[in-house]
């Protein structure tokens, strides 16, 4: 399976969040061309700030695997994961984190981000997590415009 046919489910996780009124993020794990777990942020529901896609997405796969060692595996975010996100898969161990929109995207959809990007987060900590941006950009950076035009859509 290809890093687009993962970003597609992604995605459309993403979307099924925003029907529920929940914010513009999904997020995927896989290990080899199984999908352990494909989630959506969970912020508004949950009225838990740290339930970013990535996050519940690490939560809900250690917990179907019964691990917190998440090596051999690759997270797909709709969007790139903010500094917090990046250190939950820091620390989950994956392998690699792809992803498809940019902070810069979600900050000018007007979500409260810390501009610091994954390369300079992997740099600065000195991760071995591998960094694949870009991969279906456009379509997931139109779930923005989509939740927008979502009549429950608010920001964090």
């Amino acid at each position: 399976m290809t890093d687009e046919h993962w970003m597609r489910i992604t995605i459309e996780k993403a979307r099924e969040g925003i029907s529920g009124g929940q914010t513009p993020f999904g997020a995927a794990i896989v290990r080899g061309d199984e999908l352990i777990i494909a989630a959506h942020n969970l912020v508004w529901q949950s009225a838990d700030i740290t339930a970013h896609a990535e996050v519940t997405a690490i939560r809900q796969a250690c917990q179907r695997l019964k691990l917190i060692d998440l090596s051999g595996c690759t997270i797909y975010s709709t969007c790139e994961p903010c500094p917090m996100c990046f250190a939950a898969c820091h620390w989950a161990r994956l392998d690699r984190i792809v992803y498809g929109a940019s902070i810069a995207d979600a900050a000018g959809a007007g979500f409260n981000e810390m501009r610091v990007g994954n390369a300079e987060l992997k740099r600065l900590s000195g991760s071995l997590v591998m960094i694949t941006p870009d991969v279906l950009k456009q379509d997931a950076a139109a779930l923005f415009g989509f939740w927008k035009r979502h009549p429950q859509s608010r920001v964090y």
